[in-house]
C-alpha cells in the first residue's frame, strides 16, 4: 500500500482562488491550495497574514468571499449551517492550542462526547475514546477532570477527541503553542506517528521546528497570498 505521500493519490483539500473580506480588509487575496490523502502540509506566515482565515475555511467555520473550497470531495458551499456543524464532527478533527476541553467532564468523556454529537452510541463512543487514550499512553489519566492534567496530557486528550470520528482531515492550530518543550515534542512525535499510518494533517504554525519536522511540505502565506511552497522532505525518506 503505497499511498503515503503519494502526490496522485485522492485529494483531501482543495482551494481554489480563495478570497475573504471582512469589509475593506482583505484575510485571504487569492489562495489555492491542493492537500493529498497521506500528507502533512505545513502554513507558515506571520500573524495576521491569514493563516487563521485558511483554517476557519477549510473547517467550514467561516465562508469565503468567493472562491471554492472542497474537503473530502464536498463542497463546503453546498452545505447549510446544520450540514457543516455536521460534515465538520464526521470528517474533520481539530486540535487548538489551548486544548479547548470541556472542563467539568473528565477526560475521556471529552473525547467520547466527539463521537456521541456525530450519532455514535455512548458505549461504543466510550470504547473507541478507551482505545485511542491506550494508544496514546493516557489510559490510566481517563477519570481526572482536565484541571488536573499536564498540559501534554490535555493535548493528548485533545488529539484523542480530534480522532474519534476517524476524520478525513486533522487540522492543528499550533498543537504545541501552549506547551513546553518536551510536551511539544511528544506532541510533535504524536504528529508525525499519525501521519505515518496515514492521516492527513495540515498545520497552522508560526513554529519552524514543528514545521519541519512535522511536515512534508510547507505552504507560507504573505498578506493573505501563498508567498512561498517548498517540499521539506526527500521522496522515500519520512
Amino acid at each position: 500500500m503505497n499511498s503515503h505521500h503519494d502526490p496522485g493519490g485522492r485529494l483531501v483539500v482543495r482551494l481554489e482562488d480563495v478570497h475573504k473580506e471582512y469589509g475593506a480588509a482583505r484575510a485571504l487575496d487569492g489562495v489555492s491550495l491542493a492537500v493529498h490523502a497521506g500528507e502533512a502540509v505545513a502554513v507558515m506566515g506571520p500573524s495576521g497574514c491569514g493563516k487563521s482565515t485558511l483554517l476557519n475555511m477549510i473547517a467550514g467555520l467561516d465562508r469565503p468571499t468567493r472562491g471554492t473550497v472542497e474537503v473530502d470531495g464536498q463542497d463546503l458551499s453546498t452545505l447549510n449551517e446544520t450540514g457543516l456543524a455536521l460534515f465538520r464532527r464526521r470528517r474533520i478533527g481539530m486540535i487548538f492550542q489551548f486544548f479547548n476541553l470541556i472542563e467539568d467532564l473528565p477526560a475521556l468523556d471529552n473525547a467520547a462526547l466527539a463521537a456521541q454529537l456525530a450519532g455514535t452510541p455512548a458505549r461504543q463512543a466510550r470504547d473507541r475514546a478507551l482505545e485511542l487514550f491506550e494508544e496514546l499512553g493516557i489510559a490510566q489519566r481517563k477519570d481526572s477532570y482536565p484541571a488536573a492534567l499536564s498540559g501534554g496530557e490535555r493535548q493528548r486528550v485533545a488529539v484523542a477527541r480530534a480522532l474519534m470520528n476517524r476524520p478525513a482531515l486533522l487540522l492543528a492550530d499550533e498543537p504545541t503553542g501552549a506547551l513546553d518543550s518536551r510536551s511539544g515534542e511528544q506532541v510533535m512525535d504524536l504528529l508525525i506517528d499519525l501521519n505515518q499510518i496515514g492521516q492527513t494533517l495540515l498545520i497552522v504554525t508560526h513554529d519552524p521546528e514543528l514545521a519541519g519536522r512535522c511536515a512534508g511540505r510547507l505552504v507560507e502565506l504573505a498578506d493573505g497570498r501563498v508567498a512561498a511552497r517548498q517540499s521539506l522532505r526527500l521522496e522515500g525518506t519520512s
